[in-house]
């Protein structure tokens, strides 16, 4: 029996679908797009075999392959440090304040030094190394400690005033509303501001000279300029690391600061610290 030929006029299969008077045609897919979907689906199937892909309770299939974005981590800083490994030794070997004097050195310390500081001090110190409320700039010369090569890699290396590290820089500010009265604040906190500025009352200021005295000269001298060798800052440079405002003045006074830096021995190596004490110290700021 001969096939009939299809009537050309005849209405297609739709899917019974209809959207503001638009029918779905029910046409079957391209037959190359349905191999190539099938193709996919095997693909997947063996790639979760070959590589991490089902969790598992603590990590993942390791796939037959053995593949693991963390080794890949692992060798390549292994590449690195092999490539770095002369020039850290170097780094390592000379006195601090020879660094500067060798251009490859130096130009190498601020290459990696500003690596580490981006990587450990910038979420404190900001990226720029400007600070922040509480947190020093490191562009200025103003040194709670000191600014030489040598105070900062002792300050990196073993850090302010933490429990870590038994030869952390350390000095403590006495919480003066326990030792003075309310008016005796008042007057010293109006003589700090009046040696770097205009105090807010000068009559008090003039009172507070004789409570500055007695009570602060012993660690931020008699004039007011510091002591590094305390951390004792300068009070007549108008650069404030909490403010230099009377009411910020008074809360230091009354109940003191106590700032902490961590100790980074233990989490960089000798050669990171060396850099990013020269990096820090070639800011702007280096004594």
């Amino acid at each position: 029996m001969a096939k009939q030929p299809k009537d050309k006029n005849q209405e297609p299969e739709t899917t019974g679908h209809e959207w503001d008077g638009i029918q779905e045609y029910n046409n079957p897919l391209p037959r190359w797009w349905v191999w190539i979907f099938y193709a996919t689906i095997i693909w997947g199937i063996w790639y979760t075999i070959a590589y991490p892909a089902w969790p598992m309770i603590q990590d993942a299939t390791s796939g037959y392959k053995g593949w693991s974005t963390r080794a890949n981590v692992e060798q390549a800083i292994q590449e690195h440090e092999a490539a770095n490994a002369e020039i850290n030794e170097k780094l390592t070997s000379v006195e601090l304040a020879s660094i500067s004097e060798d251009p490859e050195l130096m130009a190498y310390s601020r290459s990696a030094g500003e690596a580490v500081f981006e990587t450990w001090c910038a979420q404190c110190h900001g990226s720029g190394a400007a600070g922040a409320k509480g947190y020093p700039n490191l562009l200025d010369n103003a040194w709670l400690w000191g600014g030489s090569m040598e105070a900062i890699h002792t300050t990196v290396k073993h850090g302010i005033r933490n429990e870590e590290d038994p030869d952390a820089r350390y000095s403590q500010m006495p919480a003066f509303g326990d030792i003075l009265d309310e008016q005796q604040i008042d007057q010293v906190v109006n003589y700090v501001m009046s040696m770097s500025g205009e105090p807010r009352d000068a009559e008090a200021a003039a009172a507070g000279e004789e409570v500055f005295v007695n009570n602060c000269a012993a660690c931020h001298m008699e004039d007011g300029t510091g002591d590094q060798f305390q951390g004792a800052p300068n009070l007549t440079d108008a650069i404030w690391l909490y403010g230099g405002d009377y009411e910020t003045l008074t809360e230091t006074v009354t109940n003191s600061r106590f700032g902490v830096m961590p100790p980074w021995d233990e989490r960089l190596s000798d050669a990171e610290i060396r850099a990013v004490s020269a990096y820090v110290h070639q800011l702007g700021g280096g004594q």
